[in-house]
């Protein structure tokens, strides 16, 4: 051994020997050939590993350098990356030849990479096979320059994954065709939110290393997941090669159709055939051959095979060439090797009887080596291995939860697992520390046959094992043992019969929280769905509140960082039980100073939905409604098509469609057909009536096909369809011929949805090459094309953003496509952009489709929402919740009365238009005020009917008539009971307005209704610059001002009640002595005055602010303008005045704010900082800080005696609307002891102001919050959000702010 690699290992020799295992690492030595078996015996005759690791140690030492390097390789192979770094700068050189040569012909850096993406290590006894491993490889190399797929399939223990793990380990291949690296999954089968675990792991091991803020949160959803790998896989690792273990069907191929190079392991030989891109088969031999089998039984025997007993060919027969029982049975004679005869007797016995038996597997010579196997295991260990039956397939499980199933130190479970790992009785992956151990599916059918009348006893001693050892809590390190636990506790309970167990778990909000933080929310919800039938004997009410809580609450906890569940759980209904836990837990943490908030006038809503159904089993992709209305259509993961009545759910016809998923469906314009389209690359024409199959259309797609729909008449009946194909992608059929009529050209990616304008004239695509594309219908040709792609800056050339769907409007004028996370509303005659429609980052837009009569736009969402916009102001007017997983489709009724969503959790949900829009958005506008007066509070907004509306919470106490024109902002008298109003035709009115007076019995329980003994007024300024006075609850018209000749933006009365101060867009204020109609105009601003603030000061005194970036002060009494300030470059957005009067502060949209001296109205700071426009400032009410928030959602901490900065109040990372605040920072508000600031954003924060840490977060369910009413004791917070929400706050009793 060369003198530095030598001197290398003396100086690492202590660290080595704490912490290597010796076993571990000599297998692959011997693999090597520089450790012979004496050497390893002579290692493992020491009594402690640490001993054990230093006669290894010594025996190297005494080596060459192969022996160096062959450690190094080891100490990779094994996860201690962190010991072969301290090896790595004095590895020995070798000559590339010998590089190569060595560890069977891969280099050190092959290893790394292989051990990097996780492909497992070779078993311990291994014998290749030349002619099945060359023809793998000489497929992969078909992958060298294109994306496409490696199909190997075989039987059940067949060597597959084996055999897909040695292809890659050569140096030449991973060199030439894939040098980004190779990354292995083990797929098997797993249900959908299982996937997604999976799909999350791979998301995580790619991004390692990666700045981007998008990395440090999981993908929410499979769709989500998809996307994010596609980026990362063309992005990342474009050279690099995917490999699949273990894929059961092709629902779980597809989401891993990404445009790149995949290797899968598979029983199945046809799952490639629905996905897209070039495809290879390599079939495996149900077993090995005589010859490899007879070589796997001398390494084990350590002979040669020549030289074996003449019982060696026999058992070789008897095992059926699996390697699975070959290495069972060379495992057994590595420890008696005088049983050859013995063992053969056992395989020749098939004394086993097996209740269920796979059709494609003989189990008998299996049964026979693992019961063999067993009977040489001491009793002890056979019961632990027993023990193993509860272990679920292709899951993988650290040695620590075995500690704990059975009761012993993670040392001797170690050594045990060691034993089994050496009898082949269980398998070992190293790619990860701590290691994980599994069985194979084949071993595991044995264990669950063989003890099938304990599984319910092994279970239940899997639960009270957990339960004794973490009785003082769950666990919370996040390792692999934690999220064993988190993953699996509630299937162990269900299996165990523990039902009463269960129900304390999953109906505790504890529960949620952790899991959910550990795990993210779709587990949880499909725990509540599978479990829902044991659960639902105990309660069926509180499951679905769990339920409900979970759909409504998922995208928030995948939030990072992640939100209060208790805070978020006070949201629910008052009759919840996860609001009362909620509540009670917060009354707890308030007593010890945290703070929580009550919504207390939220009203239980319950589902809006009008009908639920529940039509198929699995995923439900589409559905659509009959052009009459009268019927739906819904097809999905359960291949079938389902026809049933809309007005009750009634089954119409059923009919098994398809050999695979049915991704759509589409009535004929005389609702007499239905075709349908599926990823088996067919089309079908079927009769409604009869329930028949009309035609198959000719397979002209090569690929899955995505969607299809009818022309909207019946004057020219053509059916479209478009597919995953690279060129032939979108197809024209007359439905009385079986080819197309016409194919369109022009995108050179799948299409993934077509649909007609309203007069059918032009078809809309939307494909994965991220454009939307028109062609006219009658000639076929592309008639425009647009660049979404383009709208998404941080896209890239390469990597195109997916158009996921389009829709038109009901006159075909303007054309709407969903792609990532937005809608784009595009001018069909000029292909301008008109507007933009974003949703949450969190989530991603599904589908999108326009009511055929209104403004309305239903958006589907990836976090289990439907969304109403209006894509005329683009503007969200209400939510649709209730479902359990991500929607794929939402669809209006041909009238547009009804809306129907289709989701993961197997159900259709039917809207009435009008309910959902009119009870969560015809509500109120953010142009509020609000009057606390002791325990009362008073509330004045719009609705978006254009009526007055005063309120106490949920009691609505006055509302008005219809104004003529919109009601821009509102104030109450404070001193004289009165109400005032503006608008803009300038008319002065007087008289009565006809008042519908509501009293309602709603029972409030923290504030009491007003008492409407006392009359108060009200001003309202209107959009045509008119204010109007009101006295309530009469409703009387006191007087109606005109002055303004445009929209009045804001108006406030003075203390003393008589006199009224308006200002507008018009670019004045004017003071009103209201109940005279003088008015005096203080005229000089050159651009709209948005607000102004009364000076307390002996003499009445406003100061105004205006875009034009100057500050005026006004006499009151004269009119006279007493100071003029230049303060800006760009728009005074906000101005606030210190308590004492001695300063006053302005924002901008110049990014900066500036801190004024009144005394000398000169300015005393210059504030910097802020990288966007500053919306909003405030100080604190002993005047010694200023609080400014910006545009981007970041809020300062300004010293006031000196301008210095004092904190930062942001989170660390840009939440789900790319903003450090859910957008702009509108509105701050100091505690009055000055420790606490709230602010509002597209939620409600609260900051310590000593720490700028975030104390609390309320998140609403509309966003763009405008402001916040604070009562003067800090306790009632008022706020409206965008879709009208009204929300009265209050801080949970007990807690100290």
């Amino acid at each position: 051994m060369e003198e530095r690699s030598r001197s290398c290992l003396l100086r690492s020799r202590a660290t080595l020997e704490q912490d290597i295992k010796a076993a571990y690492l000599m297998d692959h030595m011997i693999s090597d050939g520089v450790l012979t078996n004496d050497e390893e015996q002579r290692v493992l005759s020491k009594t402690t590993r640490k001993e054990q690791a230093a006669a290894l140690l010594e025996v190297l030492l005494r080596k060459d350098n192969r022996a160096y390097i062959s450690l190094y390789n080891a100490l990779i192979r094994e996860s201690y990356g962190d010991l072969a770094s301290l090896l790595h700068n004095d590895l020995p050189l070798l000559s590339p030849e010998g590089e190569r040569s060595f560890a069977d012909g891969v280099s050190r850096s092959v290893q790394v990479i292989l051990s990097e993406g996780g492909v497992p290590q070779r078993p311990v006894v291994f014998v290749s096979r030349p002619p099945l491993l060359n023809l793998i490889r000489e497929k992969l190399y078909h992958l060298q320059d294109t994306p496409g797929w490696v199909t190997v399939f075989g039987m059940a223990g067949s060597g597959k994954s084996v055999m897909a793990a040695e292809a890659v380990r050569d140096s030449a291949l991973i060199k030439e065709c894939f040098p980004d690296g190779v990354h292995w999954l083990s797929v098997g089968q797993c249900e959908r939110p299982d996937l997604l675990v999976r799909m999350q792991s791979l998301c995580f091991r790619l991004e390692q290393g990666q700045s981007s803020d998008v990395s440090q949160r999981p993908p929410c959803s499979v769709e989500e997941a998809k996307e994010r790998l596609r980026f990362l896989m063309l992005r990342r690792f474009p050279r690099s090669l995917l490999i699949l273990d273990d894929v059961w069907d092709n629902s779980a191929l597809r989401s891993f159709d990404i445009q790149c190079r995949v290797l899968l392991t598979t029983r199945n030989r046809g799952l490639t055939e629905s996905v897209s891109g070039k495809r290879f088969e390599v079939p495996v031999e149900n077993g090995l051959d005589e010859e490899k089998a007879l070589e796997v039984l001398a390494l084990y025997v350590n002979g040669k095979p020549q030289k074996l007993p003449v019982q060696a060919r026999s058992i070789v027969s008897e095992c059926k060439g699996s390697p699975l029982v070959v290495s069972l049975i060379g495992a057994l004679l590595r420890d008696f090797p005088d049983r050859w005869g013995y063992y053969l007797q056992q395989l020749q016995k098939k004394q086993f009887k097996r209740i269920c038996k796979s059709s494609s597997y003989d189990y008998d010579a299996l049964d026979q080596a693992m019961d063999a196997s067993l009977q040489v295991l001491e009793d002890e260990h056979r019961n632990l291995y027993r023990d193993l039956s509860v272990m679920q397939k292709d899951v993988k499980v650290p040695a620590k939860v075995l500690s704990v199933l059975w009761g012993l130190e993670l040392e001797e479970v170690e050594d045990v697992l060691q034993e089994f790992v050496n009898k082949s009785l269980l398998f070992r992956d190293c790619n990860q520390r701590p290691y994980l151990y599994y069985l194979h599916d084949l071993q595991l059918d044995f264990l669950t046959e063989q003890n099938r009348d304990m599984l319910t006893e092994l279970h239940k001693k899997m639960v009270l094992q957990y339960q004794r050892f973490y009785m003082k809590g769950a666990p919370s390190s996040g390792d692999k043992e934690c999220l064993y636990w988190y993953h699996y506790l509630p299937y162990h309970m269900a299996k165990a019969g523990l039902s009463k167990e269960l129900y304390s778990l999953m109906f505790s909000l504890d529960w949620v929280k952790e899991k959910a933080q550990m795990m993210g929310s779709a587990h949880l919800i499909n725990d509540y769905v599978e479990y829902g039938e044991i659960l639902d004997k105990e309660n069926i009410e509180v499951r679905l509140q769990f339920q409900v809580f979970l759909s409504l609450n998922g995208h928030q906890l995948e939030q990072r960082p992640f939100p209060d569940v208790v805070q978020l759980a006070l949201s629910q209904p008052a009759c919840s039980e996860v609001y009362r836990q909620a509540l009670m837990q917060a009354q707890d943490r308030a007593t010890r100073g945290q703070l929580y908030l009550d919504w207390v006038n939220k009203n239980r809503q319950d589902s809006l939905s009008q009908l639920v159904m529940h039509p198929h089993q699995g995923s439900i992709y589409y559905a659509c409604f009959s052009k009459n209305g009268s019927k739906i259509a819904s097809c999905g993961a359960s291949k079938t098509l389902r026809v049933f009545k809309t007005t009750s759910g009634e089954k119409l016809l059923e009919l098994q469609a398809h050999d695979d998923d049915v991704l759509c469906c589409a009535f004929s314009p005389d609702d007499r057909y239905i075709a349908t389209c599926s990823s088996d690359r067919k089309v079908k024409l079927w009769n409604v009536e009869q329930g028949s199959l009309i035609k198959v259309f000719a397979e002209e797609h090569d690929e899955q096909i995505n969607h299809c729909q009818f022309t909207n008449t019946g004057r020219r009946v053509l059916l479209a369809t478009c597919s995953n194909d690279k060129f032939n992608n979108t197809k024209l059929w007359n439905p009385n011929k079986t080819t197309s009529q016409n194919t369109m050209f022009g995108h050179m990616e799948p299409v993934n949805h077509c649909c007609f304008s309203t007069n059918d004239a032009y078809l809309a695509t939307s494909s994965s090459d991220g454009t939307l594309k028109l062609f006219e219908v009658s000639s076929s040709n592309e008639w425009k094309s647009i660049d979404v792609n383009s709208y998404f800056p941080e896209s890239d050339d390469e990597i195109k953003v997916i158009v996921k769907c389009s829709t038109w409007s009901s006159d075909s004028t303007r054309v709407i496509c969903a792609a990532r996370n937005a809608v784009f509303v595009f001018d069909v005659a000029t292909s301008d952009m008109l507007l933009e429609m974003r949703t949450s980052r969190l989530s991603t837009v599904q589908y999108c489709h326009a009511c055929p009569n209104t403004n309305l736009l239903a958006v589907a969402l990836s976090h289990y929402t439907v969304e109403l916009w209006n894509f005329e102001t683009s503007k969200k007017k209400a939510e649709c919740n209730g479902h359990l997983s991500w929607v794929h489709c939402v669809q209006f009724s041909p009238d547009g009365s009804l809306l129907l969503s289709t989701s993961d959790d197997q159900t259709i949900r039917l809207w009435e238009t009008d309910r959902v829009h009119t009870s969560s958005a015809v509500a109120l506008k953010r142009d509020s005020d609000v009057l606390f007066s002791q325990s009362d509070v008073t509330i004045v907004a719009p609705d978006s009917r254009n009526r007055l509306q005063v309120r106490t919470g949920s009691a609505v106490l006055f509302e008005s008539e219809e104004f003529p024109s919109r009601i821009h902002c509102t104030c109450i008298c404070k001193h004289a009971p009165l109400i005032a109003l503006g608008a803009e035709n300038g008319n002065v009115q007087t008289g009565r307005v006809k008042v519908r007076q509501f009293l309602k019995n709603i029972v409030w329980r923290t504030l009491r209704l007003l008492n409407l003994q006392h009359d108060f007024v009200v001003a309202v300024g209107l959009e045509t610059g008119t204010v109007q006075v009101l006295e309530v609850p009469s409703g009387n018209c006191l007087v109606n001002l005109s002055g303004h000749t445009r929209t009045v933006h804001d108006c406030q009365f003075t203390d003393d009640g008589q006199t009224l101060i308006t200002s507008s867009e018009d670019s004045t204020v004017r003071v009103w002595k209201w109940r005279t109609g003088e008015c005096l105009v203080l005229e000089g601003h050159k651009e709209p005055v948005r607000k102004f603030h009364l000076l307390n000061s002996s003499s009445p005194r406003v100061l105004s602010w205006s875009f034009d970036g100057t500050v005026k002060v006004w006499d009151l009494n004269s009119g006279k303008k007493l100071q003029d300030l230049v303060c800006h470059k760009g728009a005074v957005l906000s101005c606030d005045m210190s308590p004492d009067g001695r300063l006053f502060a302005t924002s901008s949209a110049d990014m900066t704010a500036k801190v004024w001296s009144t005394a000398s109205w000169e300015m005393l700071f210059l504030l910097e900082g802020h990288r966007d426009c500053v919306r909003s400032c405030r100080f604190s009410w002993d005047s010694k800080r200023l609080a400014t928030g910006d545009d981007n959602g970041e809020i300062r901490l300004w010293s006031t005696l000196d301008g210095a900065l004092l904190k930062i109040c942001s989170r660390d990372t840009k939440d789900s609307m790319d903003s450090f605040h859910g957008g702009w920072v509108t509105d701050l508000h100091f505690s009055p002891d000055n420790r606490v600031l709230v602010s509002t954003g597209g939620y409600i924060k609260w900051w310590s102001v000593e720490t700028a840490e975030a104390l609390q977060t309320f998140y609403t369910m509309g966003a763009s919050l405008k402001k916040i009413h604070v009562s003067p004791d800090f306790t009632t917070f008022i706020t409206i959000d965008s879709i009208g929400i009204l929300y009265v706050l209050q801080k949970v009793e007990g807690g100290g702010i």
